[in-house]
């Protein structure tokens, strides 16, 4: 299972039982939908603050991963004209 299937199942079920909590509490109506309100504030602000926590992980991995890409270009295009300088070597 991947981990963005998992952390949305652990998100929906925390939100679940916890408007599931607050229904079944013995408030006043307004209590509740008060709570409940509170309740999705917080889950928009973990849920938010999560997917900021994965975006700057993948920005992190891309940056990465570019990083090792350019370096191993530039390795290539050393290789490239050492071998094109020894081509040049042999002929000449």
């Amino acid at each position: 299972m991947s981990s963005s299937k998992l952390l949305a199942g652990v998100l929906l079920g925390a939100a679940a039982g916890a408007v599931l909590g607050i229904l079944f509490a013995p408030d006043k109506g307004t209590e509740t939908r008060k709570k409940i309100a509170k309740k999705g504030t917080d889950l928009g602000d973990t849920v938010k603050n999560k997917f900021n926590e994965l975006g700057e992980a993948l920005q992190e991995k891309y940056d990465s991963i570019r990083g090792e890409a350019n370096d191993i270009i530039e390795k290539g295009k050393e290789k490239a004209n050492e071998a094109k300088n020894e081509a040049k070597k042999s002929f000449a």
